[in-house]
C-alpha cells in the first residue's frame, strides 16, 4: 500500500523523511506474525502506527485490544491481561477472562510497556516465545494466538542495564522496531499540522479559521513541542477559542506556548533522576553549572577583600551575601542536600588579602574580618530589629527563609 494512502486513511499529515520511513516500515511489517516495538516520546502518535499496522494485516477482522501498562495497578495487571479464577484473591467473586483469552487471533497494541512489573515481564515472555498463559489462581496452560505490538517512551536497552526490564523479553519485543520521529525533528510539518487543526476547530467552534503571519509561523517552526503533536492540537485549540484576532502574529503566539525554551538543570534526588534513572539525568552537567558558579563567587570574593583595605566595615554585607550565594549554590540538590556547604573561611584562620600583585597577609587591622563573624553578628542584629520573625529578617539580609533557619543552627543562634 502507498504511503499517501496510509496517510488519507488514518488522518496522518506530514511529508517528512523520518515520518515517511516510520509509515513503510510499518506497512511492511503489517503482513506479518512479527512482534514491533514502537519507539517514541509521548504525544507522537503511536497508537495510530499500532492500528496502521492491524488494519493492514490478515487479523484486521478479528479484535484489536490497545492497553496502557502504566495505568494498570502493579496488583491487577496479571488479572487484566491472562484472566483469573474465582477466588484467587479478595473481590474475585467470578472467574474472568483477560486480554491474551479476549483477542485471540487478534492484535494486543500493549503501551508504556517498561511500566510492566519483572513478574508480568516474565509471564509476557511466556506468550510471545510459546504462545502458553496460566490464569491467576489457576495451574490450567492455555493457549492463545495474539499478536503483540509494544509501545514505550523510555530507553528499554538501559532499562535492560539497570535491571527494570528483562533482556531476553526487551530482544523479544524489538524483532522490528519503528522510531516515531517526535514533533521537533518534523519541523516542515508543523504548519501544515497547524492548519489542519485550526480549519477542524473552526468547524467544531463556527468561528472563522486561524490565520499565522511569517513571524507566528517561525515562532511555532523554532518551539521545542515538549507534548509533540498532542500539545499543537492543544495549542491549536486554545488560539481558537481564546484568540480575538485571527490572524496571528508572533507575539501573540508565544502568549500561548509555554516556557519550555530555558536550559534547565534536572533535580537529583538521592542520586537518581526524575525517572529514577541516574544515567537519566547528567551529573556532569551538574557539576559544570556549579563549578562555574563557584567561579564567578570566587571573583566576587576577590573583589569584595580588596574592598576590606579601603572601607573595613562595609564588608559584613558583602560578606554576607557572597557566602549565601555559595551556600545556595551548593544546595541545589533539592531538599535531600547531599551537598553539604563548607564555611567560606576557617574561624581560626587569618584575614588573606587578595591583589593584583599577589595573596599578602594582612594582620594589622584591629577589627575583625571574618565573614563568618560579621554574618553572625548581621544576623543578630536582623533579628533584633524585627524581633525575632523571621521571615523579616530573612528579607532584610537578602537571603531566604530556609537559609537563615540553617545558619541560626549552624552558628547556634538563640531566637
Amino acid at each position: 500500500m502507498e504511503i499517501q494512502s496510509i496517510k488519507n486513511r488514518f488522518g496522518i499529515i506530514g511529508n517528512s523523511p523520518a515520518l515517511n520511513y516510520a509509515l513503510q516500515v510499518a506497512a511492511q511489517v503489517s503482513n506479518t506474525e512479527l512482534t514491533v516495538l514502537i519507539n517514541g516520546e509521548s504525544g507522537v502518535g503511536k497508537e495510530v502506527f499500532s492500528q496502521i499496522i492491524h488494519a493492514l494485516s490478515s487479523r484486521k477482522h478479528n479484535p484489536f485490544i490497545a492497553v496502557n501498562c502504566g495505568a494498570i495497578p502493579e496488583g491487577t495487571i496479571d488479572s487484566e491481561l491472562f484472566g483469573h479464577e474465582k477466588g484467587s484473591f479478595t473481590g474475585a467473586v467470578d472467574a474472568r477472562k483477560g486480554y491474551f483469552e479476549t483477542v485471540n487471533g487478534g492484535t494486543l497494541f500493549m503501551d508504556e510497556i517498561a511500566e510492566m512489573p519483572l513478574g508480568t515481564q516474565a509471564r509476557l515472555l511466556r506468550v510471545l516465545e510459546a504462545g502458553e498463559f496460566i490464569r491467576v489462581g489457576s495451574s490450567k496452560v492455555l493457549k492463545t494466538d495474539v499478536r503483540v505490538i509494544a509501545a514505550t517512551n523510555k530507553d528499554l536497552l538501559a532499562a535492560t542495564q539497570n535491571g527494570r526490564f528483562r533482556e531476553d523479553l526487551y530482544y523479544r519485543l524489538n524483532t522490528v522496531p519503528i522510531r516515531v520521529p517526535a514533533l521537533r525533528e518534523r519541523k516542515e510539518d508543523i504548519i501544515l499540522l497547524f492548519r489542519k487543526f485550526a480549519v477542524d476547530f473552526a468547524e467544531k467552534y463556527k468561528a472563522a479559521p486561524i490565520q499565522l503571519d511569517e513571524e507566528a509561523k517561525n515562532v511555532l517552526i523554532n518551539y521545542s513541542w515538549p507534548g509533540n503533536v498532542r500539545e499543537l492540537k492543544n495549542i491549536a485549540e486554545q488560539i481558537s477559542v481564546l484568540s480575538q484576532d485571527k490572524t496571528l502574529t508572533g507575539t501573540d503566539i508565544r502568549r500561548f506556548l509555554p516556557d519550555h525554551q530555558g536550559t534547565r538543570l534536572p533535580m537529583l534526588v538521592n542520586g537518581q533522576g526524575i525517572n529514577g534513572h541516574a544515567d537519566f539525568m547528567n551529573e556532569r552537567d551538574i557539576l559544570y553549572k556549579l563549578f562555574f558558579d563557584m567561579k564567578k563567587d570566587v571573583t566576587e570574593l576577590k573583589k569584595m577583600f580588596l574592598d576590606i583595605l579601603q572601607n573595613p566595615g562595609g564588608a559584613a554585607a558583602a560578606g554576607a551575601r557572597v557566602n549565601d550565594a555559595y551556600l545556595h549554590d551548593l544546595s541545589m540538590v533539592h531538599e535531600n542536600e547531599t551537598l553539604t556547604a563548607k564555611p567560606l573561611m576557617p574561624s581560626s584562620a587569618q584575614p588573606v588579602i587578595i591583589s593584583d600583585n599577589g595573596i599578602q597577609d594582612h594582620t594589622e587591622v584591629d577589627e575583625s574580618l571574618n565573614i563568618m563573624d560579621k554574618e553572625k553578628e548581621l544576623i543578630i542584629k536582623a533579628l533584633k530589629k524585627h524581633r525575632g520573625k523571621r521571615k523579616d529578617a530573612a528579607s532584610d539580609l537578602g537571603i531566604s527563609e530556609r537559609t537563615l533557619y540553617r545558619k541560626l543552627k549552624e552558628y547556634y543562634i538563640e531566637e
